[in-house]
């Protein structure tokens, strides 16, 4: 069970942004965001979207850092991706 941060190079809301991820499970992901204090309101579909600012902190929490292509390849893997348009039930 791990969680994965990529780079901060999504741009949005005049920031930069990272997505967190599980290859676990959603329960995983929402553990470790809430441990960060990161809003549930920042989680999208299959990730949360992490502020530039808040990076170090994943990773001093144990995020481990991958690429942005990775991410998608272990959501993948995982079982987990949604894509856009997909209600989100059942991702609590």
């Amino acid at each position: 069970m791990t969680v994965y941060i990529d780079p901060p190079t999504w741009p949005g809301h005049g920031r930069l942004w990272s997505h967190l991820v599980s290859d676990d499970s959603y329960a995983e992901l929402h553990a470790f965001a809430e441990a960060l204090g990161v809003p549930r309101r920042a989680f999208e579909r299959d990730h949360y979207d992490l502020p530039s600012h808040r990076y170090a902190d994943a990773v001093a929490a144990g995020a481990v850092e991958v690429s942005s292509r990775e991410v998608v390849r272990l959501l993948h893997a995982s079982g987990l991706r949604r894509r856009k348009g997909l209600a989100r039930r059942g991702c609590g």
